[in-house]
């Protein structure tokens, strides 16, 4: 795919390996980066805050997101503002509900408010896009992160409420709509058919992305 970095729909890595992510923010089709708590988890991290600030003595441009590791929501607001500031290129990543199923909806409308670059993540409803459009401005940058791998999961294509969201938010330059859980290849090709933003895609995907062999049964196809 010689042409993968010119495409409409942008890629970022997805991961919690500091050698790996430096590796990744070299390629020039790869546009930004996301991780999360559950990544850090399992990547052996222990102090988050170190591991993002060595992440960003490297990685200065593209941008990157960083999640909010509490359940409540008055710390969660702390650790946004904390999160932000570590620097310019940094998104907020801000769950659409904590693990109570509460709505982050009002931190999310007050964190837009403040002007905190935000990655609203593990989005699986039409009703939580609804909620979002209301309580943003157009002004903020926005990432709005739908869960399609899991929600392909339940046996539902997750096609239509992604070309949804992206009708939705035609007119606001300032939200981005992102594939998010991503499962297999066949998700980017998913993706990029019905003009999504963006797709996170852990590195191992990346490379079977880029494979001639891929991309010529898939023109063929």
């Amino acid at each position: 795919m010689k042409n993968i970095k010119n495409l409409k729909i942008k890629i970022f890595s997805d991961g919690a390996d500091l050698n790996e992510m430096l590796d990744m923010n070299k390629k020039d089709f790869i546009h930004g980066m996301t991780t999360n708590p559950s990544l850090m988890k399992k990547a052996g991290i222990k102090d988050y805050k170190k591991f993002a600030k060595d992440v960003l003595n490297e990685i200065k441009i593209k941008p990157i997101s960083f999640e909010v590791f509490s359940d409540d929501f008055s710390e969660m607001e702390k650790q946004a503002l904390d999160i932000a500031s570590w620097g310019e290129n940094v998104y907020v990543k801000i769950p659409i509900t904590n693990t109570k199923r509460e709505s982050s909806i009002p931190l999310i409308e007050k964190l837009a408010k403040k002007n905190i670059k935000l990655n609203i993540t593990a989005v699986f409803t039409l009703k939580q896009i609804i909620d979002i459009k209301k309580n943003i401005n157009k002004t903020t940058p926005v990432i709005i992160s739908i869960f399609c791998g899991r929600i392909a999961d339940l046996g539902i294509n997750p096609e239509p409420l992604v070309a949804k969201t992206k009708v939705m938010f035609k007119n606001y330059k300032n939200v981005k709509i992102l594939w998010a859980s991503v499962r297999e290849v066949y998700n980017f090709y998913q993706a990029k058919k019905i003009n999504c933003d963006i797709i996170t895609v852990p590195p191992n995907l990346i490379k079977k992305i880029r494979s001639k062999k891929i991309t010529k049964f898939y023109k063929k196809n």
